[in-house]
């Protein structure tokens, strides 16, 4: 069986960028918190932990004796940003520059007497970020269903992406809108990486007759990429690391593709490759 990497995958300059600052304040700073996981990858957290003694923190009023805090990849909401500034601790903000971007987007445009549409998925801890930039409540969407369901459209649009939506989607929710809404400000706030990960995964799938997508099963983009696979290749597999492999799936099968969601580091990639490599077979 041949196995075929993705021309891109795995993790992306925010993620990078951010595992980079938290490894710095750490080795400083040993009560170092993340409020909520860095990123969605549960073993690249636990290394954190283990090597640099990093912990993670989800309610903001439990920060203890902590007098050093990151800010997720994801970022935060506006309020937690000065609830933290109020307690007097240090703060690293290593939200990813492309969540930063429609965070400021929403708040201007709010402020300009937009209504916001931000397509995403609510529960999202980037998607929270983003909503609590604008003045509004804004209308979060997941699909084009979704948005038809709300009645009247406003008359004065601004709509922003999550960073990991496919752009098919968000094009088809863009057309939409400007069929039935007065005036339209569309910002593509869908990162490069992503775009240019789900891309190479959908070229590959097209070819593979089993795919293999690594990453944490919370992360956005990993289920993304795990959609897209499927789409095109039914027997498509997610999974966190090598241990979840089953050999079964492998038989008779010719082509395997392998590719890895923004925040699965390059370790946890090579050992499913090479765990995929070794199978063997009565």
């Amino acid at each position: 069986m041949e196995v075929i990497l993705a021309e891109k995958y795995g993790f992306c300059f925010g993620v990078k960028r951010a595992i980079k600052i938290t490894e710095k304040i750490a080795q400083t700073n040993p009560n170092t918190l993340t409020l909520g996981p860095l990123i969605h990858n549960p073993l690249e957290i636990s290394r954190l932990e283990k090597n640099f003694g990093v912990k993670v923190q989800e309610n903001i009023n439990n920060l203890g004796q902590s007098k050093s805090v990151i800010i997720r990849t994801h970022g935060i909401t506006k309020q937690n940003l000065e609830t933290l500034k109020q307690k007097g601790v240090s703060i690293t903000d290593a939200t990813c520059p492309f969540v930063t971007k429609p965070q400021k987007i929403v708040e201007e445009m709010s402020n300009n007497g937009y209504d916001i549409i931000i397509f995403g998925d609510e529960n999202h801890p980037e998607v929270r970020s983003v909503m609590s930039y604008s003045i509004k409540t804004p209308i979060v969407i997941a699909n084009i269903e979704s948005l038809k369901e709300i009645g009247k459209i406003p008359k004065k649009i601004a709509i922003v992406s999550q960073t990991t939506k496919q752009i098919e989607k968000f094009a088809e929710i863009v057309q939409y809108l400007v069929t039935n809404s007065l005036e339209v400000r569309v910002f593509n706030t869908i990162c490069n990486a992503t775009f240019e990960n789900q891309e190479a995964t959908r070229n590959l799938s097209q070819k593979a007759d089993i795919m293999v997508i690594v990453g944490g099963k919370s992360s956005a983009n990993t289920k993304q990429l795990f959609y897209i696979a499927q789409t095109h290749c039914p027997d498509s597999y997610l999974v966190e690391n090598e241990n979840d492999i089953q050999p079964s799936w492998f038989e008779s099968k010719n082509i395997c593709g392998i590719s890895a969601g923004a925040s699965t580091p390059n370790w946890v990639i090579k050992n499913v490759e090479e765990k995929i490599k070794n199978l063997k077979y009565p």
